[in-house]
Parts: structure tokens; sequence; C-alpha cells
């Protein structure tokens, strides 16, 4: 089975199918895909024997999949950039306004939501630098690596040394924002509403599992796709000049 050799992020990276299968079992495919998929087994305490069985049934579905892994890599910088970070900034303020709502509304019954609207309001601020440094220095060095490669000329050394600093610092975020979601998830019982949830309430944790499901595979496609490949490429350039 080709999955054996392959680390969890690898595999998403080949078919983001897998993504769900991973999800269905509470593992984390973006900021911990670096593990094999029995490393995360053991921590969960979860035969990996079904996950197995549930990646053989994806190869006999024939479902569409875009295979980012083949992509270029200044089309992927821009593909993450045109929509998944603008969904981000589209959905962070209206989720602000309901996860505030909802917390002064319900939080005397649902303490939990207070510690919610605080997590959400450190993650839109974090994501939000985050995604300016990424648009500001990273990706326009990774399109500057991908032109020289094309043009066949030296490519100059940036002011942050190495492609790899900018890249520890951004997985770094990712690291952080994984963490938040996590803890989210948790205290909203996996975005399970309670019955006396009002209208706002429960589209709140609806928007919040779906901003979550985008940052996996936001992250995903940084962290097992376009990082790597910027560093392998850092790294030939270097090694050709």
């Amino acid at each position: 089975m080709t999955t054996l050799n392959k680390t969890i992020g690898e595999i998403v990276a080949d078919d983001f199918r897998s993504a769900a299968v991973f999800k269905k079992y509470g593992i984390d495919f973006c900021c911990k895909g670096n593990r094999s998929i029995e490393d995360a087994c053991e921590s969960k305490k979860i035969n990996p024997e079904n996950i197995y069985t549930d990646l053989d049934n994806l190869n006999n579905n024939n479902g569409q999949n875009s295979d980012f892994n083949a992509w270029p890599l200044d089309l992927l910088a821009d593909y993450v950039e045109k929509v998944h970070h603008s969904y981000v900034a589209e959905k962070t303020p209206v989720l602000l306004q309901f996860v505030n709502k909802i917390a002064r509304v319900h939080g005397d019954r649902h303490p939990e939501l207070v510690e919610i609207n605080q997590l959400f309001e450190e993650s839109a601020q974090d994501l939000a630098a985050h995604m300016k440094k990424e648009e500001l220095i990273l990706f326009p060095f990774i399109k500057k690596m991908v032109h020289v490669e094309k043009e066949n000329t030296t490519l100059d050394n940036p002011h942050f040394g190495s492609v790899e600093n900018p890249v520890a610092m951004m997985k770094h975020d990712h690291e952080m924002e994984g963490d938040r979601f996590r803890k989210i998830a948790e205290l909203s019982n996996n975005y399970q509403f309670p019955e006396d949830a009002c209208n706002t309430y429960r589209v709140a944790f609806q928007m919040l599992e779906d901003f979550e499901n985008d940052l996996h595979k936001h992250i995903h496609l940084e962290n097992n796709i376009l990082f790597p490949k910027a560093v392998e490429l850092e790294q030939k350039l270097r090694n050709n000049q």
C-alpha cells in the first residue's frame, strides 16, 4: 500500500479527498501532517486499519479532485491568497460580531461562549497579521524564485536569509491557530449548539465550523505543499549558481 511510507500531509497532498477521512477520526492533517498514520492512530487509540480501509475506498470513487501537488508554485501562492486569504478577510468581521453577541447574550448560561469569543478575537487579529506577512514577504519571494528558474537568472539573497526562516515563522503561526481551533471545537462540543440556541447562536457555530474547515485546507496547502516545495526550489537554485 503506497500510503504506508508516507506522512499524513503527503497523503492529503496527493489526494485532498483523504482529508475527510482524517477529519472523520479527529486526526490533524495540516499542522501535524508530518506524522505517519500509525503514529497519529497510536496517540488517538485508533485502529489504523480503519483508516486504510477508508482511504482504499476513495480509490473506488472517481470524484473530482484538484491536484494541487502538480501546480506551479506561483499559481498555488496566488490561489491561497485569492481563495483562502480572501475567505478569512470576508468571514472574520461577520464572525466577530456573531461570537461577541452570543457571548454577551448567552454567556451567563453558557460561559464557554465567553472563552470562544476571546479565542476567535485573538485568531482574527493574528491571522490578519500572518496573511500580510505572507502576501508582502513570503509569497513575492516564492514567485521571484519561480521567475528566476524560468529565466535562468541569479537569485538575490533576501533580507531574511533563506526562505526556510519565514516558512518556519508561518508554520509556527499555523500551529498556534491549530491549537486555538482545537480548543474552540472542544469548548463548543464540536460545534453542537444547545437546544436553547437562538438563530444567531446556530449560525455562529455553523460559520465557526466552516471557518475551521477552510483553515485546515488553507494550512494544508501551505505546510504540506507550498512551503516544502519552496524550500526545495531555493536549494536547487542555490546549487545551480
